[in-house]
């Protein structure tokens, strides 16, 4: 009988680091998380009563904040972003990269553009770091904004009303 017990128990112990080896090999969440969605471009037009800014992305639109901020910096380095404005938002989109796995820059947008629109007058990407892509928005009057999600192909949308100039 103390030979069969013996059998159980190396059995049961074998099972256990079996299983154990498995799930540190293959996590279940692996199998079933999307991949971070990819900033491609940024782009902007001004209209009768707002200006646009769109987002252009690979895979799917993440959740995105949109914030006001005293002052536009760049993430991990909090330098001052050289953009003309008195008022600005903080544009941040979460998961997202701006390079692919290999650290290939796939974002092909401007970095730091001055704009002449009624409401946006510039817009910067101030950083692309640890699963967040982060734009910066000046204006020379407080803004308002609304955002939204378009598909096919998949971009962010956020307006700026402004009085009617048509």
């Amino acid at each position: 009988m103390n030979h069969l017990r013996r059998r159980q128990v190396t059995a049961l112990i074998t099972g256990a680091l079996l299983t154990a080896g498995v799930a540190l090999a293959a996590p279940a969440s692996a199998a079933t998380r999307a991949p971070t969605p990819l900033v491609v471009n940024a782009r902007w037009g001004g209209h009768c009563t707002y200006d646009r800014l769109v987002i252009d992305l690979q895979g799917y639109v993440p959740p995105v904040t949109v914030t006001p901020v005293p002052e536009l910096v760049y993430d991990g380095s909090g330098k001052p972003v050289p953009l003309a404005g008195k008022h600005f938002l903080s544009i941040r989109l979460h998961p997202a990269a701006g390079h692919d796995d290999a650290g290939n820059n796939v974002y092909q947008g401007p970095k730091l553009q001055k704009i002449h629109l009624s409401k946006l007058k510039g817009i910067a990407l101030t950083g692309d770091y640890e699963g967040y892509v982060t734009f910066g928005a000046a204006f020379d009057t407080a803004p308002t904004h609304s955002t939204s999600v378009l598909h096919s192909p998949e971009r962010l949308v956020v307006d700026f009303p402004h009085p009617a100039t048509c």
